[in-house]
Protein backbone atom coordinates (compact mmCIF):
# COMPACT_ATOMS: atom_id res chain seq x y z
CA UNK A 1 0.00 0.00 0.00
CA UNK A 2 1.07 3.54 -0.86
CA UNK A 3 0.22 6.73 -1.62
CA UNK A 4 2.17 9.15 -3.94
CA UNK A 5 1.46 12.48 -5.87
CA UNK A 6 -1.05 12.46 -8.30
CA UNK A 7 -0.15 13.34 -11.54
CA UNK A 8 -2.11 14.58 -14.56
CA UNK A 9 -1.28 10.97 -16.08
CA UNK A 10 -3.25 9.54 -13.25
CA UNK A 11 -6.93 11.41 -14.12
CA UNK A 12 -8.08 8.71 -16.37
CA UNK A 13 -7.60 6.76 -13.18
CA UNK A 14 -9.17 8.96 -11.10
CA UNK A 15 -11.97 9.09 -12.83
CA UNK A 16 -12.54 5.79 -12.95
CA UNK A 17 -12.02 5.45 -9.41
CA UNK A 18 -14.87 8.36 -8.85
CA UNK A 19 -17.70 6.38 -11.23
CA UNK A 20 -17.20 3.69 -9.27
CA UNK A 21 -17.05 5.15 -5.67
CA UNK A 22 -19.29 8.34 -6.04
CA UNK A 23 -21.68 7.41 -8.62
CA UNK A 24 -24.35 9.78 -7.26
CA UNK A 25 -21.70 13.01 -7.16
CA UNK A 26 -20.24 12.77 -10.54
CA UNK A 27 -17.49 15.48 -11.44
CA UNK A 28 -16.03 16.10 -14.76
CA UNK A 29 -12.82 14.98 -15.53
CA UNK A 30 -11.76 19.50 -15.20
CA UNK A 31 -12.36 19.53 -11.76
CA UNK A 32 -10.01 16.33 -10.99
CA UNK A 33 -7.46 18.31 -13.40
CA UNK A 34 -8.01 21.44 -12.09
CA UNK A 35 -7.76 20.62 -8.35
CA UNK A 36 -4.57 18.41 -9.11
CA UNK A 37 -2.87 21.11 -11.73
CA UNK A 38 -4.04 24.37 -8.62
CA UNK A 39 -2.92 22.08 -5.41
CA UNK A 40 -0.80 19.62 -6.28
CA UNK A 41 0.29 18.89 -2.76
CA UNK A 42 -3.04 18.01 -1.81
CA UNK A 43 -3.67 15.31 -4.54
CA UNK A 44 -2.73 11.87 -4.15
CA UNK A 45 -3.05 8.14 -5.71
CA UNK A 46 -3.37 5.08 -3.80
CA UNK A 47 -1.48 2.40 -5.29
CA UNK A 48 -1.79 -1.64 -4.03
CA UNK A 49 0.17 -4.04 -5.48
CA UNK A 50 1.11 -1.63 -7.45
CA UNK A 51 -2.35 -0.67 -9.35
CA UNK A 52 -3.92 2.06 -8.37
CA UNK A 53 -6.80 1.61 -5.78
CA UNK A 54 -8.23 5.12 -4.71
CA UNK A 55 -7.70 9.38 -4.23
CA UNK A 56 -7.90 12.31 -2.58
CA UNK A 57 -8.19 16.00 -3.71
CA UNK A 58 -7.82 18.59 -1.04
CA UNK A 59 -6.90 22.29 -1.13
CA UNK A 60 -7.05 25.36 1.04
CA UNK A 61 -10.15 27.15 1.13
CA UNK A 62 -12.29 29.45 3.20
CA UNK A 63 -13.88 27.71 6.36
CA UNK A 64 -17.69 28.02 5.98
CA UNK A 65 -17.78 28.25 2.13
CA UNK A 66 -18.13 25.23 -0.02
CA UNK A 67 -16.97 24.91 -3.81
CA UNK A 68 -20.31 23.74 -5.64
CA UNK A 69 -20.12 20.02 -7.05
CA UNK A 70 -18.32 19.63 -10.14
CA UNK A 71 -17.47 23.37 -10.09
CA UNK A 72 -14.35 24.89 -10.89
CA UNK A 73 -12.41 26.53 -8.09
CA UNK A 74 -10.45 29.09 -10.60
CA UNK A 75 -7.23 29.38 -8.29
CA UNK A 76 -7.07 28.66 -4.48
CA UNK A 77 -7.65 31.68 -1.97
CA UNK A 78 -4.75 33.87 -1.20
CA UNK A 79 -6.27 34.44 2.30
CA UNK A 80 -7.50 30.38 3.08
CA UNK A 81 -8.12 29.85 6.67
CA UNK A 82 -9.24 25.94 6.23
CA UNK A 83 -7.69 22.85 4.53
CA UNK A 84 -10.83 21.62 2.18
CA UNK A 85 -10.33 17.92 1.97
CA UNK A 86 -12.88 17.81 -1.66
CA UNK A 87 -12.76 13.93 -2.06
CA UNK A 88 -11.22 10.87 -0.34
CA UNK A 89 -12.24 7.64 -2.71
CA UNK A 90 -11.25 4.33 -2.65
CA UNK A 91 -12.23 1.23 -4.37
CA UNK A 92 -13.57 -1.97 -2.24
CA UNK A 93 -10.50 -3.33 -2.28
CA UNK A 94 -8.75 -0.85 -0.62
CA UNK A 95 -10.99 -0.60 2.36
CA UNK A 96 -10.28 -1.55 6.05
CA UNK A 97 -6.49 -1.35 4.61
CA UNK A 98 -5.71 1.74 7.30
CA UNK A 99 -5.53 3.91 3.82
CA UNK A 100 -8.30 6.00 4.36
CA UNK A 101 -6.99 6.83 8.32
CA UNK A 102 -3.05 6.96 6.43
CA UNK A 103 -3.99 9.82 4.06
CA UNK A 104 -6.18 11.60 6.56
CA UNK A 105 -3.51 11.60 8.88
CA UNK A 106 -1.40 13.00 6.15
CA UNK A 107 -3.36 15.55 5.15
CA UNK A 108 -4.16 17.18 8.35
CA UNK A 109 -0.23 17.25 9.45
CA UNK A 110 0.15 19.38 5.99
CA UNK A 111 -2.52 21.60 6.52
CA UNK A 112 -1.22 22.27 10.46
CA UNK A 113 2.27 22.38 8.90
CA UNK A 114 1.40 25.34 6.46
CA UNK A 115 -0.37 27.10 9.43
CA UNK A 116 -3.66 26.33 8.22
CA UNK A 117 -6.09 26.51 11.35
CA UNK A 118 -9.06 24.10 10.67
CA UNK A 119 -9.51 21.60 8.28
CA UNK A 120 -13.53 21.06 6.39
CA UNK A 121 -14.81 18.79 4.22
CA UNK A 122 -18.88 17.34 3.31
CA UNK A 123 -19.27 14.42 4.78
CA UNK A 124 -21.61 12.22 2.47
CA UNK A 125 -22.48 8.18 1.75
CA UNK A 126 -22.77 7.14 5.33
CA UNK A 127 -19.12 8.77 6.19
CA UNK A 128 -20.06 10.34 9.17
CA UNK A 129 -18.56 8.26 11.99
CA UNK A 130 -15.22 7.93 10.01
CA UNK A 131 -14.51 11.55 9.81
CA UNK A 132 -16.22 12.10 13.71
CA UNK A 133 -13.49 9.20 14.51
CA UNK A 134 -10.60 11.39 12.93
CA UNK A 135 -11.62 14.62 15.31
CA UNK A 136 -14.28 16.64 12.62
CA UNK A 137 -17.06 17.71 13.96
CA UNK A 138 -20.22 18.61 12.10
CA UNK A 139 -21.29 22.44 11.89
CA UNK A 140 -25.08 24.05 11.58
CA UNK A 141 -24.22 26.12 8.72
CA UNK A 142 -27.78 26.92 7.59
CA UNK A 143 -26.39 29.08 4.38
CA UNK A 144 -24.87 25.92 2.87
CA UNK A 145 -27.93 24.18 3.33
CA UNK A 146 -28.83 24.60 -0.85
CA UNK A 147 -25.36 23.39 -1.54
CA UNK A 148 -25.53 20.55 0.70
CA UNK A 149 -28.29 19.49 -0.66
CA UNK A 150 -26.99 19.23 -4.21
CA UNK A 151 -24.87 16.16 -2.76
CA UNK A 152 -27.37 14.64 -0.71
CA UNK A 153 -30.14 15.27 1.96
CA UNK A 154 -27.79 13.25 4.49
CA UNK A 155 -24.99 15.79 3.39
CA UNK A 156 -23.78 17.41 6.22
CA UNK A 157 -20.55 19.97 6.43
CA UNK A 158 -17.71 18.95 9.24
CA UNK A 159 -14.65 20.73 10.59
CA UNK A 160 -11.75 19.75 12.37
CA UNK A 161 -9.98 22.85 14.09
CA UNK A 162 -6.42 22.57 15.53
Amino acid sequence: MHWRGLTALDLPEVEAIAAQVHPDFPEDMVVFAERQRLYPDGARLLELDGVPAGYVLSHPWHLGALPALNALLGAIPEDADTFYLHDLALLPRARGTGAAAMIVGDMLRHARANGLPSASLVAVNGSLPFWYKHGFRALKAPELEAKLGSYEAAARYMVKRF
